[in-house]
């Protein structure tokens, strides 16, 4: 079988069957381009209007309204951003083999990305908030808390960009983690006796190690299943590459097809979370009345609420019954979620937090979330939030240690944890459009510099049908497991990995000058997010 062999450096050759890239937008596709952001942006500022103004929060001065809007403009950029840098990746096989033209491959990867944003479930948008520090998570509407926000996404953008701007298909997701760290680092600079001011280590490491993996994995498990393939389906047309410029045959295409679509779905199911989670952050700081509690929780079910918050409370005064706590028990709560060691005053401090939540509950069965004091929303939040954290890491060390709640006492904890949850950790329907608009209208503007990378740069052969099905099975497969566990990887570390597998099993080489880029991006990312986010935060922190 022949092979069309690439020149190291060059990708393609003319005639070799390089897809065309270079189609031109046509005026009618830019109109649409167009009503769509436009239309998007409109509902976006519809929604707000219509959340703060049911509140009847009022508009002492215009500053956090300003800073809402600047902080969701950059907040979106990020991800429209994030669309055409890591989505290349999924249309990169189905251009290559010829299964989709350039320009049908990238709507079509749009509009399942808009799809996978809009059926997220909301896991991965707070894992990434659980990483940020506590202090800054708990006091988001400070100054810190607005100088953390533009500091790591503005971070996130410029590196993005960069790497971008070079082909190299670095990883969003790393880019975010590292200006995560960054915040969190340069935040406790500030506050060096503050235990809470900093990251989140234990979250960090979780996290680190499913971006360190899962490209390890994408490697392996893309090379095995095409050498699975070569063993179990003999049809020589799947291990061959294009012929000129001709679609692959139909099984074939169907399949290059099938898979292209389960990654864009699973990459805006798992990336799209990450701008949803940061949002809510600055929705939260900017109008907390109408963010911080989810108000479209009925006044009937906050009965229902009370009656599992007090059957709690009973459970914590039993298991820190003969111990006493002098002072605010937050500082105690905090301080366990942070070092995640149980001492004499985790549970004491538990039962006073908690008689706390009941008696604000109770306020709430009298007046009903939508109409809770301005005033009062954050401490209700903030309260509510520490018991929800404080309870997920104790049934973590569960999980790892000693059983410390017998089954009916688990039960129901984790009932009230999931209502507490269901109270702070919520996602407007309009957020998820926003998050859907941008990063679907992203997949279609810029995406040739990693495709290329990504088609033509990685294996000194072209790209066969099986290796492109292969990679992008693993791919769909790794982000949807990832996604289900609420955890956020790469899908650019995942699928171009799964491409250098299939080309290293099928012995087809590998251009070792775009490896060692891609892995110089993969070891720089984090430390260069790192250091572009503490800076802009130390600056931040000064203008604000």
């Amino acid at each position: 079988m022949s092979s069309i062999t690439l020149d190291q450096g060059k990708g393609l050759q003319p005639g070799t069957g390089k897809p065309k890239l270079d189609a031109p937008s046509g005026v009618i596709a830019g109109l649409i381009f167009v009503a769509i952001m436009t239309a998007g942006l409109a509902y976006t500022v519809w929604s707000l209007y219509q959340d703060i103004s049911g509140t009847g929060m009022p508009a002492t001065t215009w500053l956090p309204f300003i800073l809402l809007g600047v902080a969701l403009l950059i907040a979106l950029g990020f991800e429209f951003v994030n669309g055409f840098h890591d989505t290349a990746n999924a249309v990169a096989t189905v251009i290559y083999t010829h299964a989709m033209p350039a320009h049908v491959a990238v709507v079509w990867s749009g509009f399942f990305n808009f799809l996978g944003v809009l059926l997220a479930s909301g896991a991965v948008a707070f894992g990434i908030i659980s990483l940020l520090p506590v202090e800054l998570i708990l006091n988001v509407g400070s100054s810190a808390g607005f100088a953390m926000v533009f500091a790591l996404l503005i971070a996130a953008i410029i590196w993005n960009l960069g790497t971008w701007a070079l082909g190299l298909p670095a990883s969003s997701s790393h880019t975010l983690i590292g200006s995560i760290i960054g915040v969190g680092l340069a935040n406790q600079l500030f506050f060096t006796d503050n235990k809470t001011a900093g990251v989140d280590w234990s979250k960090a490491i979780e996290i680190g190690w499913s971006l360190l993996l899962s490209p390890l994995f994408g490697f392996c498990a893309a090379a095995l299943l095409f050498l699975t393939l070569k063993v179990l389906v003999k049809n020589p047309e799947l291990y061959a590459e294009p012929k000129g410029n001709q679609p692959p045959p139909t099984w074939i295409r169907g399949l290059l097809i099938a898979t292209c679509t389960g990654v864009s779905f699973a990459h805006g199911s798992n990336d799209g979370q990450k701008g949803m989670g940061l949002i809510m952050l600055i929705l939260i700081g900017c109008a907390p009345t109408a963010y911080a509690l989810n108000r479209a929780i009925p006044t009937s079910e906050i009965a229902q609420v009370r009656a599992q918050a007090v059957a709690a409370g009973e459970i914590f005064d039993k298991k820190g019954f003969g111990y006493n706590i002098i002072g605010n028990p937050r500082s105690n709560v905090t301080n366990y979620i942070n070092a995640r060691k149980l001492d004499d005053s985790t549970f004491p401090a538990l039962a006073l937090l908690n008689k706390d939540i009941v008696k604000e509950i109770e306020d709430l069965g009298a007046t009903g979330i939508a109409r809770i004091p301005a005033e009062a929303v954050s401490n209700i939040r903030n309260d509510m939030y520490l018991a929800s954290e404080a309870l997920n890491r104790i049934f973590k060390n569960e999980a790892k240690e000693e059983k410390i709640f017998d089954e009916a006492d688990r039960k129901v904890l984790k009932k009230y944890k999931e209502s507490l949850d269901n109270t702070t950790k919520f996602i407007p329907f309009w957020v998820k459009v926003a998050v859907a608009i941008a990063l679907g209208l992203g997949t279609m503007v810029g995406w040739k510099r990693i495709v290329v990378t990504v088609g033509e740069k990685i294996g000194k052969q072209h790209l066969t049908y099986a290796q492109g099905a292969s990679a992008e099975l693993v791919a769909a497969a790794t982000i949807g497991a990832a996604d289900v566990l609420g955890l956020p990887v790469s899908t650019t570390h995942v699928l171009s990995s799964g491409v250098a597998g299939t080309m290293a099993a099928n012995k087809s080489g590998l251009q070792m000058s775009t490896v060692r880029n891609m892995l110089m991006a993969w070891v720089l990312t984090l430390p260069c997010a790192i250091a572009l986010s503490a800076g802009l935060f130390v600056v931040f922190r000064q203008i604000f």
